[in-house]
């Protein structure tokens, strides 16, 4: 079974190319939805002993979290090391359903794989990019994004530039879905063939 990565900055289109490669049968898990199935369960407590105030209703408030953490590199290293060891478990149930399902290949939508993770577990990484110009426009029509917040995000994340140069294949979704579909076409024809190989 092939393992494939998936990523890439905010606004660049990585949900929508993620769904696309569903739509190909390929089974997805996807990091920030497993965090916010967590938030909403087992990790709310873990969550709100170490930082206190931070859920109600036994769930975690995400702004009141914001608050405590973020532009605190110290706090959000506290949170990630009570968070990743859950997401792991989630995710190594997904690869041992999917293996027993007889997938062919698996894809994890991480949206800080070469940041947090381990880029040579996979047998491809796959980073989707856009423009800047484009990724800046999708971002700011979101509902209270402002070019403050913007900003604060991008440089959490490694430049897009540095990801492209590092990924095995880029989709670029600035030209609309229909050349995006063809593209995650052209990557699973190559990755899913029995002799491809990593380039590195």
């Amino acid at each position: 079974m092939k393992i494939l990565g998936l990523t890439g900055s905010v606004g660049m289109g990585k949900s929508t190319t993620a769904q696309m490669f569903v739509a190909e049968g390929i089974p997805m898990f996807d990091a920030d939805a497993a965090v916010h199935h967590l938030y909403a369960s087992e990790a709310a407590p873990l969550i709100e002993r170490e930082f206190p105030g931070t859920t109600s209703d036994g769930k975690v408030d995400r702004e009141k979290l914001s608050a405590q953490v973020v532009g605190k590199p110290e706090a959000l290293l506290r949170l990630e090391k009570l968070v990743h060891p859950l997401v792991g478990k989630l995710r190594a149930k997904f690869m041992a359903d999917a293996e027993k399902a007889g997938a062919k290949a698996v894809l994890l939508d991480i949206p800080l794989l070469f940041e947090t993770g381990d880029p040579s577990k996979f047998h491809a990484v796959i980073v989707v990019s856009a423009p800047a110009e484009v990724q800046r426009e999708r971002v700011l029509a979101r509902a209270g994004m402002t070019a403050e917040k913007f900003d604060a995000i991008l440089k959490r994340q490694m430049p897009d530039s540095d990801k492209r140069a590092r990924a095995d294949f880029v989709i670029n979704t600035g030209e609309g879905l229909e050349s995006a579909r063809k593209q995650v076409k052209q990557v699973l024809a190559e990755v899913l063939n029995p002799g491809w190989t990593r380039k590195s």
